[in-house]
């Protein structure tokens, strides 16, 4: 099984890094194979409307979006990591997001989400699930954890000081694992829900 995991910071080896970090070792020791891509330091721009993706499956934008689509494609798991800037995610983290989300028509039904968030104080339960409703708006089913995902810490590594915040990211690395085992052995079994034909209504 894989999961991918996106860091939406623009700091290489910081406090959101640290978190991640927990998760993977919850997450290697369960034999899950973990990729983990940093984007929040790239120069990744919004979408701009433009419909190249309905016609050709991918982003006009040949950037780390379409690079990263094929391994969103094939993971069972997706974690979405990001510092909190104003109660919201990092704006590079969300113009990726966006993108991923819209461009790609692959099925995301019963993949796992889960989405973690760093903070020196507040701000992090609103980001949080602003994050949390790229998962929803997909058939994507949502970790839990014992806590709100959240980590807390200022200066580069004193993250590694909130042991709370760290046991949450382990907790939720072990649901995460139980969640994507169980919905495995699920589609072997039952196979995966039958959806009706979508319905689009305009409020206009």
């Amino acid at each position: 099984m894989q999961v991918l995991m996106i860091n939406g910071s623009p700091r290489v080896n910081g406090n959101t890094s640290i978190a991640l970090n927990e998760m993977e070792t919850v997450f290697k020791k369960n034999h899950i194979e973990v990729n983990t891509v940093q984007i929040g330091n790239m120069d990744i721009r919004g979408c701009t409307a433009c419909g190249y993706c309905y016609e050709k499956g991918k982003c006009i934008f040949d950037d780390e979006v379409n690079k990263i689509a094929p391994m969103f494609e094939k993971a069972d798991g997706l974690v979405i990591a990001s510092p909190v800037y104003y109660a919201s995610a990092n704006a590079t983290l969300i113009a990726f997001l966006d993108r991923l989300f819209y461009s790609t028509h692959f099925d995301k039904s019963m993949k796992v989400g889960a989405s973690v968030v760093c903070a020196r104080r507040g701000g992090c339960s609103a980001t949080f699930d602003e994050l949390n409703k790229y998962f929803t708006i997909s058939n994507m089913p949502v970790a839990p954890s014992q806590y709100w995902n959240s980590i807390h810490g200022r200066e580069k590594g004193q993250a590694d000081l909130d042991h709370e915040g760290k046991q949450t990211m382990r907790v939720l690395a072990q649901n995460m694992t139980f969640l994507m085992k169980s919905i495995e052995l699920g589609k072997k079994e039952f196979g995966l829900p039958k959806y009706e034909e979508r319905i689009y209504t305009h409020f206009i």
